[in-house]
């Protein structure tokens, strides 16, 4: 299949069913972190533990919904990129981050340049109508415009999927039950003289709940990091422009790390390389040497 040539119609159903299982994969790792917020609120602090953690996930997810791409872009350093502000770069990633969202069907995002020198892109925005991809320095000079266009495409696909809003929410609520364990840890468990005699259910809670919601939220990332790699594939038409990005994204990431805030880390095309070993290894990210066996499996 050519760049410039619409998606046959068996690969239309291919990609349907495709993004199903995906999106009920996500629901359902959804919906367990969110039985780990009631069950480890009840358990922490008893029958008020329920509504504590439900009134902190709705005001993060809140939040989330309406925020989460402002704090992305000015957590990065992120500057606007138009053919005024930075012509040269617009002039470069506009026709390909155009004509890729016009092959998609969705709305031109905002461009955005951050002034890290490490190579990575992230792009954020609840929906297709209020999104945004940010390219860091770095990128822009070390992919060739093939390359580029293979990263683009994967940002699109993410937003395209609204994976940007599911992280966001995931990340909420896993938020949300480490929160209510540091408080109990603070304060006290639950009270209630209904629930005594489960002083070590409120402690197992408190130590493992957070664990389990990093490890959803961590599914859910890899999940759609998979998805996102599968539709710069197809809508480029070979995912060759995706593997050579990432073949250099992961050696020149590793001689320039960058940090990023635990809350950014999983937007980005490539993990940045900040904390130390040990918490790499829960890792957002699928290991790229994964992801290109797979998009090697799609030519």
């Amino acid at each position: 299949m050519g760049c410039g040539q619409a998606v046959p119609p068996a690969s239309r159903l291919t990609d349907v069913m495709h993004h199903s299982n995906n999106a009920l994969k996500t629901v359902a790792l959804l919906g367990l972190l969110s039985a780990i917020l009631v069950i480890g609120g009840r358990a922490i602090a008893g029958d008020q533990g329920i509504e504590y953690g439900l009134g902190i996930a709705v005001v993060m997810n809140f939040a989330s919904y309406f925020f989460s791409d402002k704090i992305a872009l000015a957590t990065s350093g992120a500057q606007p990129v138009t053919q005024e502000t930075a012509p040269e770069i617009y002039a470069r990633v506009a026709p390909l981050v155009g004509g890729l969202a016009q092959r998609m069907g969705i709305p031109m995002p905002k461009l955005y340049i951050t002034p890290e020198p490490s190579p990575n892109a992230f792009a954020t925005g609840r929906d297709p109508n209020h999104a945004s991809v940010a390219f860091t320095q770095g990128i822009l000079t070390l992919m060739d415009d093939r390359e580029l266009e293979g990263v683009v495409a994967h940002e699109l696909g993410h937003v395209l999927n609204r994976d940007i809003l599911i992280s966001s929410i995931a990340g909420t609520i896993a938020a949300a039950i480490t929160a209510l364990s540091r408080f109990a840890m603070w304060f006290g468990g639950r009270r209630d003289d209904r629930d005594r005699g489960s002083g070590l259910e409120a402690l197992v809670m408190m130590i493992l709940a957070p664990i389990a919601a990093m490890l959803i939220q961590m599914a859910i990332s890899r999940t759609r990091e998979f998805s996102a790699d599968a539709a710069s594939a197809k809508y480029i038409g070979s995912p060759y422009p995706l593997i050579g990005a990432l073949r250099k994204l992961d050696t020149w990431s590793q001689r320039i790390p960058m940090e990023a805030t635990p809350t950014t880390q999983h937007l980005y095309i490539m993990k940045p390389l900040a904390g130390s070993s040990m918490m790499r290894l829960f890792s957002t990210h699928p290991s790229t040497e994964e992801r290109i066996q797979r998009l090697e499996q799609m030519r």
